[in-house]
């Protein structure tokens, strides 16, 4: 286990701030981030036959010059660079804990629980009268219900997963949180699979992974009546961008809310190994799955008081990556403790990605916080990018970083804040479809 000390020298160099530029139709950049260093041919390089936009590729290209093998090229185990994505619509387009979920329903997959309100401890009573309304009682405990056939259990799952509500529109889910660690809704998921072994769920899948890269992009499912997406894609730009980071001597991890089964199933596929996917951690019972979630930092395990989901991300990284334990795991870190790269999509990657000492990169999917920080582009290292695949119009209007874009910790919204207090202005859509 290295230690704290030990990182901190390994890192130093390899963490030092670079001179990045935030120039072209990216962000507007100062002139203190305008200059361009020279191409380095003889570094691992990103291809250049894979679309990025403006000036992105050559943004990213810059930092692994500057961080990895080509100017620091004997690190040592303790000094490599630590580049780190979220996994939905960041590195693959969809969602793979949507994909799995609806593979298992179609196939029967889910075990009746002994009482729908034992799978949360924020469920209401509502959704527990919904789901047993539906699911009915005719199947034994920790037998499979058949939602292939049963439309209008199907239908109070997905509709719980996705929106928090039972279908006649009452919440699903009540209480206090930190809004800022966990969602009960994503929590639920991993909850589902209560019962089954590592294996089963690891099967499952891939079942789901197999039919999902099969399917024609934009290709569509009904669950129920739920209507989603009915593909997954690997991002060519970020297993591209994968390779050239791991050949570059960067550590590359995974941190994703799904359940971290259903993400090592995925992870492979971009060549990043069990090691480095970090997701949601349930707890076992004879080999099964519970309902119980690990916890982090000093956060003990739970049910879900803590995902990979917004701080809960840094805390996980700083848990699992840099080796800092309790409260202070929470904490924002030296450059020597913080990842190079963070790249996300949504406000429950705003954390970490922020984090990062050298690439901020985030893929435009319209989410207020992560946009209202890319966009002010704080440090000039903000690289974003629509999303590869469908990507989404220009938004209508600005983002409301002044007012709403930052959440609570008591789900509350309020102004986004630079580090030194001062607010964000309402930032304008500028890199669109």
């Amino acid at each position: 286990m290295r230690t704290r000390h030990a990182l901190a020298l390994g890192l130093a160099t390899a963490a030092t701030v670079s001179t990045l530029a935030a120039t072209g139709p990216a962000v507007a950049a100062s002139p203190a981030h305008a200059a361009k260093a020279p191409e380095r041919t003889s570094c691992p390089q990103l291809s250049k036959s894979i679309k990025w936009y403006g000036d992105n590729r050559a943004r990213i290209q810059r930092m692994i010059d500057e961080r990895g093998i080509c100017s620091h090229p004997k690190p040592g185990p303790e000094g490599r660079p630590v580049a780190a994505f979220d996994w939905d619509n960041t590195v693959v387009k969809n969602d793979i804990s949507d994909a799995t979920l609806a593979w298992s329903l179609q196939h029967d997959k889910i075990l009746r629980p002994k009482s729908w309100k034992s799978t949360s401890p924020w469920m209401t009573t509502a959704a527990d009268r919904a789901l047993t309304k539906a699911c009915g009682t005719s199947v034994p405990v920790g037998r499979q219900l058949r939602t292939s056939k049963n439309a209008a259990c199907a239908d109070e799952i997905m509709e719980i997963r996705g929106k928090a509500r039972t279908m006649d529109g009452k919440a699903a889910f009540a209480g206090e949180w930190n809004h800022r660690r966990t969602k009960p809704e994503y929590a639920w998921i991993p909850q589902l699979f209560a019962g089954l072994t590592p294996a089963q769920v690891t099967s499952y899948a891939k079942q789901a992974r197999a039919e999902n890269l099969a399917a024609p992009i934009g290709a569509k499912q009904t669950v129920g009546t739920h209507q989603l997406a009915g593909y997954i894609r690997y991002y060519d730009q970020q297993k591209d961008l994968i390779r050239t980071l791991k050949a570059a001597g960067f550590q590359v991890y995974i941190v994703s809310a799904s359940s971290e089964t259903i993400a090592e199933a995925w992870s492979g596929g971009v060549g990043v190994d069990r090691a480095h996917t970090i997701g949601v951690r349930s707890l076992m019972k004879n080999g099964r799955f519970t309902t119980g979630i690990r916890g982090c930092g000093d956060v003990k395990d739970g049910h879900g008081e803590v995902l990979p989901y917004m701080d809960g991300k840094r805390c996980l990284i700083n848990q699992e990556i840099f080796k800092i334990k309790g409260a202070e795991a929470w904490r924002f870190q030296d450059p020597a403790h913080r990842i190079a790269l963070g790249g996300g999509d949504a406000n429950t990657d705003v954390t970490f990605v922020n984090d990062a000492t050298g690439v901020h990169l985030a893929i435009n999917r319209n989410q207020p916080e992560l946009m209202c920080r890319g966009y002010d582009n704080a440090d000039g290292r903000w690289v974003v990018n629509p999303m590869f695949i469908e990507p989404l119009p220009q938004k209508s209007g600005t983002y409301p970083c002044a007012t709403t874009g930052y959440t609570n910790t008591d789900g509350g919204l309020g102004p986004v804040r630079r580090p030194d207090g001062t607010v964000v202005a309402d930032q304008r859509d500028r890199i669109h479809a």
